[in-house]
């Protein structure tokens, strides 16, 4: 967007509350790509009744800046707030900054809530526990994410004096809060998450180590262990440590070591969960040690907060601080200098303008006045520089980049402070003596999964997750979506044909793929060409100069061993990472069988293989298809993409054939539902009723026995049955369609107009592979699991 148009729509008339009238906004649009802005569409933008956006994205950042820009009257009544909200409209609609995504949704809107991250203190007392479980109903509500340790609740089997009972133990008021973030949808727009956390020295640690187990389980949590010191030391000799009563705060036996650190090495190779903090290191950076100890995180790890804390995010986008010059790209430090300035100010600006959903959160938030800056397009980045991003130089740019931010962030922060004093809690923390910040703490590498597709730009301090994929759309086209710099790369060095784009798509890397110069190879890594090590490495580089945490995935194939698991998470302690979350390819597809329905089946299948041995079956010929068929299609989301069933009547008003299209799962899901419609028309048109169907496909489940949403959708087997018993519910108690087959038009099928489930599916489903919002591909990256097509964050 050009000057002019810039000093058109930002010198136009302001908003002011209430009785304003709705400033005039330049119809240029911000220069957001096809993605970015399917995202803002979907997910920030305001919308009326019938979900239509009110607002353009132009007129969204607008009211974003113009809102964060009025707290400069809380400490200047003579401030000039229409020039602060033109200087924080200009660094987001350049895309050089983004604040996180509440902010982004609230700010200046009736919500008003603009924190990303929280953690609530869990006492043992049933009245904590459930005072707790209201303020995090109250925090996803309002479109934050939620951390706890549960360490001080008494482990099962303890005595509970008050009523002569035995404690059920953490993992079972895990479930308490899991329930509870599952039934509140956060509006369509930011689903809950929570963070669970339990120390190593609790008595029920094994059991909480294995407690996701079973992927059906505890679906709303990302789970961590909190390692401390004196574990760590035991695993190296290969000695014991104590195990401490949390009601008695005495030991009451003692674990081996590495028995415990192998069960957790191996259930992260297994699925994942737990990923691990180690909390001395944390609290070693505890600003604040006077007020409290760093008991949690919020969800994806970055942030360590104090019980009833809150922290608001940003992120600045690294591939928008480069110089085109006369033999490559530099890297512009003063124009990063200057951003980070506005940033700090920015994000300072965020805390008085929230509107915290309970007033303790307030209170312990001002008191300490902690933000986290962090970046984005790291990636891109070092692909423009040249540098490749498993090599020394790319480790040294990093520590040099994020050491910039930290002194940066902090001097803007101790001038923020003289204008507006240190925050509460300065006198006591580690700033006492010295010349106090406004903010106790400045720098956090947070998930960008959101932020980073509206920016256009690479996710947080992640390598590249694939430089090309086929996305398949409704009617069966198959598009390839390739990776902007290297398809920027590939036209410019002369190797841009379609069949080596398709080759890539395929195998998501360059890796394999002939007819690339290596100069390349080595620049267009993916997550997956760098070796576990270098991960840790970048993430130590960063960590180096953080104030909080790093939020960042140890990507690792399939074929990754138990051993190797292991090595990165002694490497992230060594390196002094205060957390690791890693990620085995393909870990979480594999399910859990259920063995008693393992058993049932194979009996059922032996029974009919018998009886089809003694008794003769007289076949039945299906009825012919006529050339014109009628019917309705039916739309429900399933774990694998939308799935579109059809059902046709025959000249008399029967059900007669049902055709499916899985929107964009592809492969074998495609010809399993093709294969499923196939065989039931196939026993429609042979004479069995629709209903005997329906009872035998309803109720199959592919995953979890619970199901989701409000029709508890388990497969697009059972999702095939609802739709044919919303069908038969149409026939018979709608006059209307009790003759389709007779309507006019010479369609092949009707579309109901409110023929459409929208079932709320549970994050299980996105550990199979596919979005539940659109069917596409995910990334596990950022210590969090987002779909870069729609924007879909596990994380919230």
């Amino acid at each position: 967007m050009d000057q002019d148009i810039y000093s058109r729509l930002l010198n136009s008339a302001l908003p002011q509350k209430k009785t304003a009238k709705k400033p005039k906004h330049d119809h240029a649009r911000v220069e957001i790509n096809e993605n970015g802005r399917r995202v803002l569409e979907k997910r920030y933008l305001r919308k009326d009744q019938d979900g239509s956006p009110v607002e353009t994205i132009e007129e969204m950042f607008w009211r974003v800046a113009r809102n964060i820009a009025e707290a400069e009257a809380k400490f200047d009544p003579a401030a000039d707030v229409e020039d602060t909200a033109r200087e924080f409209y200009r660094m987001m609609t350049s895309l050089e900054f983004m604040p996180n995504s509440p902010t982004l949704m609230n700010a200046g809107r009736e919500l008003q809530q603009l924190s990303a991250c929280f953690v609530l203190p869990v006492e043992d007392s049933m009245e904590s526990i459930f005072e707790a479980v209201k303020h995090t109903a109250l925090i996803h509500k309002s479109g934050g994410g939620t951390g706890f340790s549960f360490s001080r609740l008494r482990p099962s089997g303890d005595s509970v004096g008050s009523t002569s009972g035995i404690s059920s133990g953490p993992i079972s008021f895990m479930t308490v809060f899991d329930s509870a973030t599952e039934a509140i949808k956060q509006g369509g727009t930011r689903r809950g998450a929570n963070m669970g956390i339990l120390r190593v020295d609790h008595p029920d640690i094994m059991n909480f180590i294995v407690c996701k187990e079973d992927n059906s389980k505890l679906n709303n949590f990302n789970i961590s262990v909190s390692l401390t010191e004196a574990f760590m030391k035991a695993v190296e000799v290969d000695g014991e440590y104590d195990i401490i009563s949390p009601r008695t705060k005495t030991p009451v036996g003692s674990l081996r070591a590495r028995e415990v650190f192998d069960k957790i090495v191996k259930m992260a190779w297994k699925n994942g969960d737990p990923g691990v903090i180690f909390i001395d290191q944390m609290n070693r950076d505890n600003p604040t040690p006077h007020i409290g100890a760093i008991e949690s995180t919020n969800p994806c790890g970055e942030q360590p907060l104090l019980p009833y804390e809150s922290c608001n995010l940003g992120s600045i986008n690294l591939s928008r601080m480069l110089t085109l010059e006369r033999d490559g790209y530099g890297f512009d430090w003063e124009k990063l200098d200057d951003t980070i300035r506005k940033a700090v100010h920015f994000l300072d600006n965020v805390i008085e303008m929230n509107k915290y959903p309970i007033t303790e959160i307030e209170r312990v938030t001002k008191s300490n006045r902690k933000i986290g800056l962090g970046v984005m397009g790291f990636a891109d980045m070092l692909i423009r520089l040249g540098v490749p991003y498993n090599s020394e130089e790319a480790i040294e740019l990093a520590e040099k980049i994020m050491s910039f931010i930290q002194e940066k962030g902090r001097d803007a922060s101790v001038d923020l402070a003289r204008e507006r004093g240190a925050f509460p809690n300065c006198k006591g923390s580690i700033f006492d003596g010295k010349k106090g910040p406004r903010n106790a703490t400045v720098t956090t590498i947070a998930p960008t999964g959101t932020i980073s597709i509206i920016a256009g730009c690479s996710s947080g301090i992640e390598p590249l997750f694939a430089l090309a994929f086929t996305r398949n759309v409704m009617e069966g086209t198959e598009l390839i979506e390739v990776n902007p710099l290297f398809e920027e790369i590939a036209r410019e060095r002369g190797f841009d044909s379609p069949e080596l784009m398709q080759e890539v798509a395929k195998k998501g890397s360059l890796h394999d793929v002939e007819g690339i110069p290596e100069d390349v190879k080595s620049v267009l890594v993916t997550s997956h060409d760098i070796a576990p090590d270098w991960h840790i490495r970048m993430q130590a580089a960063f960590q180096k100069y953080t104030d909080n945490a790093v939020s960042k995935t140890v990507n690792f194939p399939n074929e990754a061993t138990v051993a190797d698991v292991a090595e990165v998470y002694i490497m992230a302690y060594r390196t002094g990472c205060k957390g690791v979350t890693v990620y085995r390819d393909g870990s979480r597809e594999v399910q859990v069988l259920n063995k008693g329905s393992e058993k049932k089946e194979a009996k059922e299948i032996a029974t009919v293989e018998s009886a089809e041995m003694a008794v003769p079956v007289q076949s039945a010929k299906p009825k012919p298809r006529g050339e014109v068929a009628f019917g309705v299609t039916r739309k429900i989301k399933t774990g694998c993409g939308n799935l579109y069933v059809t059902i046709n009547e025959d000249e008399e008003g029967r059900p007669f054939e049902i055709f499916t299209q899985i929107g964009k799962a592809g492969g074998c899901v495609s010809s399993q539902c093709e294969a499923m419609g196939r065989m039931t028309s196939l026993a429609l048109r042979s004479g069995i009723q629709a209903e005997e169907i329906v009872q035998q496909m309803r109720g199959i489940s592919c995953h979890l026995p619970v199901g989701f949403g409000g029709g508890k959708v388990m497969s697009c087997s059972d999702a095939m049955a609802q739709a044919m018993d919303w069908y038969l519910g149409l026939k018979r108690n709608t006059a209307s369609a009790l003759s389709l087959g007779s309507m006019a038009g010479g369609l092949g099928s009707l579309n109901m107009p409110n023929s459409k489930l929208d079932f709320t599916l549970a994050p299980e489903l996105m550990k199979r592979g596919a979005c539940p919002d659109c069917g596409s591909a995910v990334e596990h990256s950022d210590g969090c699991l987002v779909c870069r097509g729609c924007g879909y964050s596990e994380c919230g």
